[in-house]
């Protein structure tokens, strides 16, 4: 009866962190419940009450009663438990740590968890435990380039400024070629979508033939003109060179990148009949920042990857539709890097 009679009385501070626990996701679920079951205690109400909203039973609202009015708010950790001891030593840990850190065995170029836990006689469910709380993650890697061209600092500052500043009065657009697009048929008809199901296609398809897509993305709108050529040499780029400055008048401005398509002879003739035109060079090795790309990159993700195209014809087709359905809402391209941010990255020293 003692128990019971015990009244729950919370100050400022508590009542906040009792609030704050009773929310948050990222601690013990029965933290949690129990920092519910103490405020319910504060607001007067009973046992059988807070039993019923908790899920626990009255005598376990007791306990929690009781321990609360002892110990305050350390009395919602957990209490240590009899049984097993834990797997893995402070010592254990620092090893695995280590040995992630350093090379697998030969023949291998990553460890997995069943690899090392092998190694130093912990579960692989352990070994996955201590890799997240280190944060550590064998299984990915990035990529990086470093720029060897000589200009690349000057080059960067010119095209991130004309995301980040475009002039006024003027047109910006980023232009480049995406060359051998396949025109592959799977060898069996898609299986469409089902619930529970993915839509599923064959591994193995025909080849029927290829074509290269020119595109030209206007900076500030969004939008992007393309056209499809059997080719890609230094005259199929005039030709679609021309197409687009047909397209804007006034002052254009135009990134590209260094093939040597885009500076023959032939393109460097017809620069000079036409200085409202001027081209902007991404360093050599850092196309990448051509938004140009990033657009190419949607482009296979959502129309080309998962097609399959009885010929070439239906393949230009098909890259035509996506066209006029991305032109249709076209979502410009945010540049958000500075050219600073950019160098020292890209640009060794």
């Amino acid at each position: 009866m003692a128990n019971h009679a015990r009244t729950i009385h919370l100050n400022r501070t508590e009542r906040t962190e009792l609030e704050r626990l009773r929310r948050a996701s990222s601690i013990p679920a029965g933290t949690s419940r129990r920092a519910h079951a103490v405020l319910l205690m504060a607001d007067h109400l009973p046992g059988v009450e807070v039993a019923r909203r908790t899920g626990y039973t009255t005598v376990q609202v007791s306990r929690i009663r009781k321990r609360f009015a002892d110990e305050r708010l350390e009395a919602l950790d957990d209490q240590p438990r009899s049984g097993r001891p834990r797997e893995a030593t402070a010592k254990r840990i620092a090893r695995v740590v280590a040995r992630t850190l350093k090379r697998p065995p030969k023949g291998l170029t990553h460890w997995t968890a069943r690899e090392l836990a092998k190694q130093t006689g912990l579960s692989h469910m352990m070994i996955h435990r201590i890799w997240k709380t280190h944060n550590l993650k064998p299984h990915r890697i990035e990529t990086f380039k470093f720029t060897n061209d000589p200009n690349a600092e000057q080059k960067i500052r010119d095209v991130v400024g004309l995301y980040l500043h475009p002039p006024e009065r003027a047109a910006v657009i980023c232009i480049d070629e995406k060359t051998q697009i396949q025109a592959l048929d799977r060898t069996q008809p898609l299986l469409a979508l089902r619930p529970g199901l993915p839509a599923r296609q064959t591994h193995d398809y025909r080849r029927n033939g290829l074509t290269s897509l020119y595109a030209a993305l206007d900076v500030v709108r969004g939008t992007v003109f393309g056209e499809c050529s059997a080719r890609h040499t230094a005259v199929d780029f005039l030709r679609f060179l021309r197409k687009v400055a047909r397209r804007f008048r006034g002052e254009l401005h135009v990134i590209l990148d260094n093939s040597s398509t885009h500076k023959t002879a032939e393109v460097n003739a017809w620069l000079e009949k036409h200085p409202r035109i001027h081209f902007h060079f991404t360093p050599t090795g850092a196309s990448w920042l051509n938004l140009i790309e990033a657009w190419f990159s949607i482009l296979t993700r959502k129309s080309i990857r998962r097609g399959s195209f009885p010929s070439v014809r239906a393949l230009i087709r098909h890259i035509q539709n996506f066209l006029d359905h991305w032109n249709e809402d076209p979502v410009p391209f945010i540049w958000t890097k500075s050219a600073n941010e950019i160098i020292r990255k890209a640009v060794r020293s």
